[in-house]
This record gives structure tokens, C-alpha cells and sequence, in this order.
């Protein structure tokens, strides 16, 4: 049998190389990556080698950036440059990267807002700032980026209200906010996105009740974590909680919670955690929680809740830490 010929794949591979290596950096690109690079502190400049971040002939493509070609030219598409102390402002350059589908600048030292401009970035799909300190309102041109599904902005210093423009991120899955110092009520239009998992707005100023997050019909279809910890939210748990079907995690620890916890919260049917504890939660834990087939873990101390029917069997299924139970 003849031995099949390769000389078709190298004619159509070599014009294809050949290309690559004579397409151009966008001139636009090439700019704002030098602006950046100008801001920078030696930790990123000492890599960053050439006038080319996507590279040449002489030099690499800088560190942390990720390039593609589109037609005749090349343009920065990723940019990660994290946890190399970077002090300053936001660099504004970023702005400018209008084909970039992931930043990520976390673990650095920036300070200052968020620039409005941030909203230029519309293919943007990861956008990572936690463990900064930045600070000052977040943008509602936040609301621009359209094709966002993660968002970590947690531990931080912003403040003021959760912008109510995050609900109107239709890709967004993934919405981090912990650690910051936001106030005001979390918006209950947060509700009306579709593909939200995952919402952290834990350890903040937060006030307000659960009801007024979940007064919308349908809402959270999608969510399986929902962390409201360490805030000052008041009010009971409503039954209408039980409805988040998919819902895995919730924690309220350390709220001003009261009120009886309803049992159709203990029939929800992937429920594996559940945070209860230093609140001012009283009545019975609902029998059903000790035959669940799920949930792991639950802490309810630091509250007034009475024993119920099966109390040791309750420490038998689940944790229970320092729980103090008041007849």
C-alpha cells in the first residue's frame, strides 16, 4: 500500500507560519501596553522586554499577555499580571485593550476606582480584582460588559450600594463581592440573572431582609451558593427561600436574624450547607434536617433554638460546634 503523501498539510501549513510571524500588532494594542508597562513597578517591567508585548522576531511575547491573530494583525486577548505588587491607580491603559476576554490583576496593590471606562471593554468574560485595594463606588458602566460570567472583586475597600447594573449581565455566573464595604440593600433585580451560580456578598455593611431578595417570581433559577454572612440583615427566613431548588450553600451566619426556621427549607433537595449560627433564630430545628440526604454540615449556634425530637441524633448527622440548645 502507498504510503500517504504530507506534502498537501506542509503547503497549506507553511503559508499559514509564514503569516503568523509577518501579521503586525495592533498599533492600538502596542500603545496601551506600553502605557501600562510605563506605570508598572520593576517587578513586571524587569520581563517585559522589547517595544512588541505580543513579540518579534528578537523578543518573546510578554509575560502574563496573550495575543491572537485576527486577519492581518494581532491583538492582546488575556492579560494577567498578578501577585507582583503593583502599586497605583487602575491602570486607565487597560481600557484601551478592546479585544481582551480575561484581566485579571488580583493580588497586587492597586488603589483608586475602577475607571467608568472600564465599560469600553465589551468581549471582556473574566474580570479579577479581588485582593487589592481599590475603593471608592463601583462604575455602573460595570452593566456594559455584556459578555461578563465572572466578576471577583472581593477584598477590596469599595463602598456605597451593590450596583443595581449587575442585573443586567446576561452571561454572568460567577458575582464575588466578600470583604468589601458596601451598604445598603442588595438589589433584588440580582434575581432576574439567569446564570447566576454563585453570589458572595458576605462580610460587608449590608442591611435589609431575604424576602426583599427574593420578592421577584422565579428568581436565582440558576443559583446554588448564596453567601449573606457577616452583614446586618434582619428578619426571618422566608418559606419562599425553599423555592431556590438548586441552591447548595447558604450562609447567614452572623447576621440579625430572627424568627423560626421553616421546615421546606429542610426538604430543599441539593441543600448541603447551611450556616445559621450567632443570629437570634428561635423555635425547633425542623425534624427533617436530621434525615436529609444531603446536608452535610450545620451550624446553628449562638441562637435560642429548642430541642427537638431527635436532638442527639441531629449530632450524630451533622455538625453542630458549641451549640446550646434552650428548652
Amino acid at each position: 500500500m502507498a504510503r500517504p503523501s504530507l506534502s498537501l498539510p506542509l503547503i497549506l501549513i507553511f503559508p499559514l507560519l509564514f503569516h503568523l510571524a509577518l501579521a503586525k500588532t495592533l498599533k492600538r494594542d502596542v500603545k496601551a501596553l506600553n502605557e501600562i508597562k510605563a506605570s508598572l513597578g520593576w517587578r513586571v517591567v524587569y520581563a517585559w522586554v522589547g517595544d512588541d508585548p505580543c513579540g518579534d522576531g528578537d523578543h518573546p511575547p510578554w509575560s502574563g499577555v496573550t495575543c491572537s491573530t485576527v486577519g492581518d494583525y494581532r491583538v492582546v486577548t488575556e492579560l494577567e499580571v498578578y501577585a507582583v505588587s503593583i502599586v497605583g491607580p487602575f491602570p486607565t491603559a487597560v481600557t484601551n485593550l478592546l479585544d481582551l476576554t480575561r484581566l485579571d490583576l488580583h493580588n497586587n496593590k492597586l488603589t483608586g476606582p475602577i475607571p467608568p471606562q472600564i465599560g469600553r471593554l465589551k468581549r471582556l468574560k473574566i474580570l479579577n480584582l479581588r485582593w487589592n485595594k481599590l475603593q471608592d463606588v463601583i462604575p455602573p458602566e460595570i452593566g456594559e460588559l455584556k459578555s461578563l460570567t465572572h466578576l471577583y472583586l472581593s477584598f477590596n475597600a469599595f463602598k456605597g450600594e451593590i450596583p443595581k447594573e449587575l442585573a443586567i449581565l446576561p452571561e454572568l455566573r460567577y458575582l464575588y463581592l466578600h470583604e468589601n464595604r458596601f451598604s445598603g440593600r442588595i438589589p433584588a433585580e440580582l434575581g432576574t440573572l439567569k446564570n447566576l451560580r454563585h453570589l458572595d456578598v458576605g462580610n460587608n455593611h449590608l442591611v435589609g431582609t431575604i424576602r426583599e431578595l427574593i420578592r421577584l417570581d422565579g428568581c436565582f433559577p440558576a443559583l446554588r451558593n448564596l453567601y449573606l454572612n457577616d452583614n446586618y440583615l434582619t428578619g426571618g427566613v422566608p418559606a419562599q427561600l425553599s423555592n431556590l431548588t438548586s441552591l447548595e450553600i447558604l450562609h447567614l451566619s452572623h447576621n440579625r436574624m430572627t424568627g423560626i426556621i421553616p421546615v421546606g427549607l429542610a426538604h430543599m433537595p441539593r441543600l448541603t450547607y447551611l450556616y445559621l449560627d450567632h443570629n437570634n433564630f428561635n423555635g425547633r430545628i425542623p425534624d427533617a434536617f436530621y434525615k436529609h440526604p444531603y446536608l452535610k454540615e450545620l451550624y446553628i449556634e449562638g441562637n435560642s433554638f429548642k430541642p427537638g425530637v431527635n436532638p442527639i441524633g441531629l449530632h450524630k448527622v451533622l455538625e453542630v460546634s458549641d451549640t446550646e440548645f434552650v428548652v
